[in-house]
């Protein structure tokens, strides 16, 4: 008995050996698993398939391996490449409206009706402690309390000539200029807020008047 344990045994253990030896290479496990993903979205409202396309920032930062310096290096270079400046150099707009955003996370679901950056909120309050009086709020982010007051913005007439002006404008086009990986939205660089609705927003972190600096 104790003699056909152990040929079932070794037969059991050969078996195992010949799958392991016959397995998918990582690389074709990793493509299997981008057609199974494709294969179960759709095209439905204006949410297109084609939302699931990784660029370079995207491809490298959802690896289970963080880029190595070089291509992240290419990634921030790339990003600071996109990003477009104010017109006239107007870098701020009214703190009101861009607390409206900042707390609004409406914006391209498939049930909304256009891709239209005006129909979009800047969702800020998902991931960003905006207010002290706020109770609930995410912690992806840091918090943007005091935000300009820190920073030592003091007068948003002539604002270009501040660096930290200039540094959050690219931060909120394309976020990825400054961090390879980050996951703050690339608000302009994707279309998902206007020129206008970035200033509003410039204007609630960065404006003495604004309740984000008292």
């Amino acid at each position: 008995m104790n003699k056909f344990r152990i040929l079932n045994a070794a037969a059991a253990a050969a078996a195992m050996l010949a799958g392991c030896a016959s397995a998918p290479a990582p690389a074709e496990l990793d493509n299997q698993a981008s057609k199974a993903i494709k294969s179960s979205f759709r095209d439905q409202g204006i949410a297109k398939v084609d939302r699931l396309a990784q660029d370079l920032g995207q491809a490298a930062c959802s690896s289970d391996k963080a880029p190595d310096d070089a291509v992240a290096d290419k990634i921030m270079a790339e990003a600071l490449y996109t990003v477009k400046w104010p017109a006239n150099g107007q870098y701020i707009g009214d703190w009101r409206t861009g607390e409206r955003l900042a707390q609004d996370g409406r914006g391209m679901t498939w049930t909304d009706s256009s891709t239209d950056p005006k129909s979009n909120g800047g969702n800020c309050y998902n991931c960003h402690q905006i207010d002290k009086k706020e109770i609930s709020y995410g912690t992806i982010g840091p918090s943007l309390w005091n935000y300009g007051k820190n920073r030592g913005i003091t007068d948003v007439a002539s604002p270009a000539t501040a660096p930290i002006v200039q540094y959050t404008w690219v931060k909120l086009w394309n976020s990825k200029a400054y961090s390879a990986c980050s996951n703050m939205p690339r608000f302009g660089h994707k279309g998902l807020l206007d020129e206008q609705q970035l200033r509003d927003i410039m204007a609630l972190l960065l404006d003495p008047k604004s309740p984000v600096n008292q």
